[in-house]
């Protein structure tokens, strides 16, 4: 990921896996399911303020300040921590799409709570801005702590994971998923049995959300239809980007470029230490 220096990265994400193993009695569903880091995602800015103003500079299509992640997280860390004087100007450069199964409200969440944490000098733990992550949706956690990793709960309970590294080739259909309607579809698999990271590292893996998404967005199916062509695709997520794995950035350029030409993509290189967590490394490094 490149931007200017004084910018904060917020990854994508994929879903290398996700079964659905059970559900709660709140209606939250019981999840299994790998998450990796891309090197591709929103940059976020941050000028700190000394009045407690939290402001969003500029506009996000389809989201009102109140119910940006990132203006929800930066008011939520400064209402625990008490730090009333402390505000910000926050400014999201947006690439990744709404409804794509990326994260990206999740991931400008959590890197908004890792800056602030660093600007306002809160010192609050990883784990306790994890902790304050959950708050705003099941994903932020991973996101605040950075690493590849095994998820299970609702996508909250973590192990760290050292995953294989390759180039992403990622198509973004022109439509949005809806979560709620996915995980309140009948039809939804619900009762996947239990593996283990074994399981999965040996090669156990698929999506339980695919048959429903495709079966309600033909645009989702036609482009993983097209992509599998060419290596074993996946939807992550909910949806609606669909990805496959490839050895070489040769290979993925390669297959992205046969892509039709009103299809949207990118190809983007798998991470297991998220970039987010490479920059406030850089950030602390200027205070030693």
């Amino acid at each position: 990921m490149n931007a200017d220096l004084a910018a904060w990265p917020a990854p994508a994400k994929l879903n290398r896996m996700l079964r659905i193993v059970g559900r709660r009695a709140d209606g939250y569903h019981l999840l299994q399911t790998v998450f990796q880091f891309l090197e591709y995602g929103d940059w976020l800015h941050f000028e700190p303020r000394t009045d407690g103003v939290i402001l969003r500079d500029g506009e996000v299509a389809g989201v009102p300040p109140d119910a940006d992640l990132s203006v929800r997280a930066a008011q939520l860390l400064q209402s625990v921590t008490g730090v009333g004087q402390q505000g910000a100007l926050i400014r999201i450069d947006k690439r990744l799409p709404m409804g794509g199964g990326l994260g990206g409200g999740s991931s400008d969440a959590a890197t908004t709570l890792v800056a602030l944490n660093h600007y306002w000098q809160t010192g609050l733990t990883l784990a306790e801005l994890a902790d304050l992550g959950l708050q705003l949706g099941a994903d932020v956690p991973v996101f605040v702590h950075g690493r590849a990793a095994w998820a299970e709960g609702v996508g909250e309970q973590l192990t760290p994971l050292d995953l294989d590294e390759p180039w992403f080739v990622v198509l973004v259909p022109d439509c949005q998923v809806a979560t709620g309607r996915v995980f309140g579809d009948p039809e939804l698999t619900r009762d996947s049995p239990l593996i283990t990271i074994t399981d999965f590292m040996m090669g156990v893996d698929g999506n339980d959300c695919e048959a429903v998404v495709y079966r309600r967005y033909p645009k989702v199916a036609t482009m993983a239809t097209w992509l599998a062509r060419h290596g074993p695709a996946r939807l992550t997520g909910t949806g609606a980007c669909v990805f496959a794995a490839f050895s070489s950035v040769d290979h993925a350029r390669q297959v992205l470029s046969q892509r039709p030409s009103d299809w949207k993509g990118f190809i983007a290189r798998g991470c297991n230490r998220s970039p987010l967590h490479q920059r406030l490394a850089r950030e602390c490094a200027k205070l030693v």
